[in-house]
């Protein structure tokens, strides 16, 4: 038996959103090498923790050299979050045909 659907939305536990941060980050991940070996897909992912945290994945190492830089963004609405904004990407993603 499977199970039931879960209501999205935010989980007010600190802890508990924590846990299941972390869990879903790893299940995520996870999922983009399988789709990456699978199917010899070049994947990307990128994921920011609500403090900021960054973690990444990157399936082929050509773009390891020219990583796109984050930056912290001043936001000056009424978000807890911190925004970033992309500074640079000077990775060329031009799939190969072969």
């Amino acid at each position: 038996m499977g199970r039931g659907r879960v209501e999205l939305k935010r989980i007010e536990n600190k802890i508990n959103r924590q846990v299941t941060f972390a869990k879903r980050r790893n299940g995520l991940l996870k999922k983009a090498y399988e789709l990456s070996v699978l199917c010899d897909a070049e994947v990307a992912l990128i994921i920011f923790s609500n403090r900021g945290k960054l973690y990444e994945f990157c399936s082929s190492s050509r773009y390891h050299q020219n990583k796109p830089i984050f930056v912290p963004f001043k936001h000056t609405g009424k978000k807890k979050h911190k925004s970033f904004s992309l500074l640079t990407l000077s990775v060329s993603f031009t799939p190969s045909l072969s």
